[in-house]
Order: C-alpha cells, then sequence, then structure tokens
C-alpha cells in the first residue's frame, strides 16, 4: 500500500492494522479512537510520481480466513475538520452499515458514491465532512477499478491512500462526528477512518456482538 501525504510534516493520521477474526469487528475501529499517532508506511511529497512511493516489507495485508484487511488509516481532530473532502474513483456504489453500535447490518440498497444513508436516516453527501454532532456514516463501497483515495484538509494538506483494487475491491467508510448520544461516546468523538478489504464483511442479517 502506496502513502502519499501532501504537505511535509509531523503525520497526524493514525495507523491500525488491520489483524484479527474473520468479520468486521466494532473493536477493530472504536478500540484506537484514542490512540496517539504511529509512523506510518511511508510518506512522500504528494506529486504526479505516485507510484515512486515504495511500500516496506510488512505492509501486505494479513489473510484472516477468507478476509483480507488492508491498512486503516484513522484522522482525527485537530487535523480533520468540518469541510474535509474525501475523493474516491468514479463509479462506486456505497452500502450503509446499519445500527453499527448494536446490531450491525446492511442497509436494504447502494447508491452512488458519494450519496449514503447516515444513521438518522437522512441521505448525505458522504465526500463532505460534516460539522461536529452530525449522525454517525458508516458504509462499505465498492465498484471503483482503481484502488485509492484522497483526503483533502482545509489547511491544504492532500493525503492519498493507493492498493490493488483486484485483491482489496471494497473499502469500509467510518464516520463518527460526536452525534451518537450513548456510552462510551457521549459526543467526545470526531473520527474517521478507512480501510480496504477483500470482501464485504456484513450481509443484510449480519449480527457482530
Amino acid at each position: 500500500m502506496n502513502i502519499i501525504t501532501g504537505k511535509p510534516q509531523h503525520a497526524e493520521a493514525e495507523r491500525a492494522d488491520g489483524a484479527g477474526g474473520g468479520t468486521l469487528s466494532r473493536r477493530g475501529v472504536l478500540g484506537g479512537l484514542a490512540a496517539l499517532p504511529v509512523v506510518l508506511y511511508s510518506v512522500g511529497s504528494a506529486t504526479p510520481a505516485l507510484a515512486a512511493t515504495a511500500t516496506r516489507p510488512g505492509s501486505v495485508p494479513t489473510a484472516t480466513g477468507d478476509l483480507v484487511r488492508g491498512e486503516e488509516r484513522r484522522y482525527n481532530a485537530p487535523l480533520l475538520a468540518p469541510g474535509t473532502r474525501l475523493l474516491l474513483p468514479a463509479g462506486g456504489k456505497a452500502v450503509p452499515v446499519l445500527d453499527y453500535y448494536h446490531r450491525p447490518h446492511l442497509g436494504p440498497a447502494a447508491s452512488a458514491w458519494p450519496h449514503l444513508r447516515a444513521a438518522d436516516g437522512t441521505t448525505v453527501d458522504a465526500s463532505v465532512i460534516p460539522d461536529r454532532g452530525a449522525p454517525t456514516r458508516i458504509a462499505i463501497v465498492s465498484g471503483f477499478a482503481e484502488g485509492w483515495y484522497e483526503l483533502t484538509h482545509a489547511n491544504g494538506r492532500a493525503d492519498r491512500v493507493m492498493w490493488d483494487a483486484g485483491k482489496l475491491p471494497y473499502l469500509f467508510v467510518y464516520g463518527e462526528f460526536g452525534g451518537t448520544d450513548e456510552e462510551p461516546f457521549r459526543d467526545r468523538f470526531f473520527t474517521f477512518a478507512l480501510q480496504p478489504m477483500s470482501r464485504n464483511p456484513y450481509t443484510g442479517s449480519t449480527t457482530i456482538l
């Protein structure tokens, strides 16, 4: 996996390896929300020569059963701010993951990215990070021919992450923006996480305890 960062500065995005069970556990995302930033696999300048950024040994996704997870990138405030934009390749389809904190399961229908059903049932533009207090947005995005995403921050920094979409054709998108009024959240978290995957770990009837 290649990671390209615009402004050469301290990396404020967090990484957590995706090794774990055969299904996507809430703990995989929630367990590190308050963690300190860690060193990225590879950071370079955001130039057209994207392929020039090498991937270090050890950054190859780890297989667990039939689910392979790529590297997770997590963005927190203050770097993550309202108005931050997520750009994905054309052609993506997003299926919301509903009732994520209790009985997570896929929504009944997919929509063309960036349209997405949020936790409160409204349809939102999921490519734009909302104001604090907005409802949670969680989805599986697929259908893109190329594996990359780019996050453009209000300060001008742009982070681009690339991977082999032939091996990891799904992208888990998780956004918690302080609108969840229950423990352990209580409106405290403002975070955004992205992780490529080999398959959709959810079905319409999936329950993860």
